[in-house]
């Protein structure tokens, strides 16, 4: 059997053994008192003579006890080399026995086992009592944590619950601790209240103490711990974390926005209140108006007017003197551009370009051409130059508006250039003809030709063909759109009959002699006009004379003049 405690005789150890001799006669009698501490339901083992050999001259051994009345009561008597005789007549008579040590043994230990057991051990010449007092112990239960609670209320003083350490014996001590640091009562933030229970049937005890706090805000998560102090070991149990509950001390309005406000925005307002557990009603004031939400803390204003702009209030539900307020600046940025879209034009037209802002602070206006920046446009004459993607940006504090347009300039086609050059094996010629025209303008040719070449870009038009002319030819280039068509004419000369080495300037100094002959021509032809137009007016001013049977009249030295001219004409 397992004892916590088994004393040996020790005639030093006062504390645990205590010798006392007297003698009667020729009759020592010595008392030796010890004790043992045994466990609860188990076997109790209780020494004779502190587990000394028994004398040499040993006639008998006798145990007995002292009852709870002071009486002796008789256990066993054991004479040597003969079996023990159980003498006892209560409860002890099935639970007694001896060991060849002649140790008294005791089944199923209880707490009404705690007595003075003697052994009288009886020689020829001594009597020797040896008094062992018994004491039982037994370790409690787990420690167990009843009524527990869910949250610590802030400034009020809570339960946070129960802690019990059942059966034990001697009785368990119970000791509070936060966050590891032993709780004192003081009967303001801490108090302790402890209470011990016996049971009747079997003596063991209960301990139960109840730990009420006054938590503030910083005991949130907070973790208490129940312990148990007993000789047979120690046990703890822990009670939480505990959320902190308290009334809210302050209330904010927040506007969720991570930019500007613009007009035609959701705002959402979100209330804001410190206490635990959050509120779960508020009212929002808008613009006048009072609105219960209830089960959220926010609201939001739908496509926001620029007129909405100003104070925006929350409270509580419940305590509306708990508010908070925020001031909400609305802004707008309008743009109107005229033309917008797709704006087809001719060459020459005039454009005019329209554009009207309006914005709740100072705006920046930009723009560009092609993605490229470029001044505010003005037409007042369209050129081709002028064609191109437009657009007008304006921004003020990261909110921008844009609008664009789309410049077409069109016009019938119109030949810049129409040149021919000789290939360097001087086997064939290549004309180019050059023109402006939007739509992309088509190409005819009076000639075929081969190896064909074109490209476009920008309302500028190039067109290449390769001719072997056999005979001096007169060339012409058609381009042509929607819109109209012009020609110009290129002489060309026979690869056939010029100089290879000269058959370019050549056909170039033709072409300059054919130019010149063209303008004399025209400026005789120009001459004879003005005085045919000059003699028609001469001659009707003289006929209106004759007609009227007036005189002319003039003087000598004009007649002369109008003679000469008449002469040179």
């Amino acid at each position: 059997p397992s004892l916590l405690r088994l004393p040996s005789f020790d005639p030093a150890n006062s504390t645990s053994l205590t010798s006392v001799s007297e003698c009667v006669s020729s009759l020592c009698v010595a008392v030796w008192a010890s004790d043992v501490t045994a466990l609860y339901g188990e076997t109790i083992v209780v020494p004779c003579n502190g587990g000394s050999p028994p004398l040499n001259d040993l006639m008998f051994i006798k145990w007995k006890y002292e009852k709870a009345d002071g009486s002796p009561g008789d256990l066993l008597v054991k004479q040597d080399q003969k079996e023990a005789t159980v003498q006892a007549t209560d409860g002890y008579a099935s639970r007694v026995s001896i060991d060849d040590k002649y140790n008294l043994l005791i089944t199923g230990a209880t707490l009404m086992d705690q007595h003075t057991f003697t052994c009288m051990v009886v020689s020829a010449t001594n009597l020797n009592e040896f008094p062992v007092s018994v004491l039982v112990h037994k370790k409690p239960t787990a420690v167990q944590i009843m009524d527990k609670a869910e949250v610590l209320q802030k400034d009020k003083p809570t339960m946070v619950g129960t802690c019990v350490v059942a059966d034990a014996n001697p009785v368990a001590s119970i000791t509070w601790k936060k966050n590891g640091q032993t709780l004192v009562a003081d009967d303001k933030v801490v108090l302790i209240t402890t209470s011990t229970k016996v049971e009747p049937s079997t003596g063991l005890s209960t301990t139960s103490s109840i730990l009420q706090y006054v938590a503030s805000k910083g005991d949130a998560e907070a973790v208490f711990t129940c312990g148990s102090k007993h000789p047979l070991g120690d046990d703890t149990a822990n009670v939480g974390p505990f959320s902190v509950h308290y009334p809210s001390e302050k209330v904010s309005l927040q506007v969720l926005s991570k930019g500007p406000i613009m007009e035609g925005d959701n705002v959402t307002l979100k209330c804001h209140a410190d206490g635990n557990p959050p509120p779960k009603a508020f009212y929002f004031h808008i613009k006048g108006q009072k609105t219960l939400v209830e089960n959220s803390d926010t609201y939001t204003v739908a496509s926001i007017r620029r007129d909405a702009g100003g104070e925006y209030k929350c409270a509580l539900a419940d305590n509306e003197k708990m508010e908070a307020s925020q001031s909400i600046v609305v802004s707008y940025l309008d743009l109107s551009l005229s033309p917008i879209g797709k704006v087809v034009k001719t060459v020459g037209d005039t454009l005019p370009v329209k554009m009207e802002k309006s914005s709740s602070g100072e705006a920046i206006v930009s723009w560009s051409k092609d993605g490229k920046p470029v001044k505010e446009p003005v037409f007042s004459m369209l050129t081709y130059s002028d064609a191109g993607a437009y657009k007008c940006e304006v921004s003020m504090g990261g909110i921008t508006r844009h609008q664009s347009f789309e410049l077409v300039v069109e016009g019938k086609p119109m030949i810049t250039a129409l040149t021919k050059q000789r290939s360097v094996d001087g086997n064939h010629k290549v004309l180019t003809c050059e023109a402006q025209g939007v739509p992309e303008p088509s190409f005819q040719w009076s000639v075929n030709g081969s190896n064909e070449w074109s490209a476009y870009s920008n309302g500028k038009a190039t067109h290449k063909i390769t001719v072997i002319p056999k005979v001096n030819l007169t060339v012409t280039c058609i381009v042509s759109n929607k819109l109209g068509e012009d020609a110009m004419t290129i002489n060309v000369s026979s690869v056939f009959n010029e100089d290879p080495d000269n058959k370019d300037s050549q056909e170039e100094s033709d072409d300059q002699a054919k130019l010149i002959v063209g303008v004399v021509v025209g400026l005789i032809l120009a001459a004879g006009v003005v005085a045919l137009i000059y003699w028609l007016y001469m001659k009707n001013s003289r006929q209106g004379s004759w007609k009227t049977n007036e005189k002319e009249v003039g003087t000598s030295e004009e007649s002369k003049k109008l003679e000469e001219n008449n002469h040179t004409v």
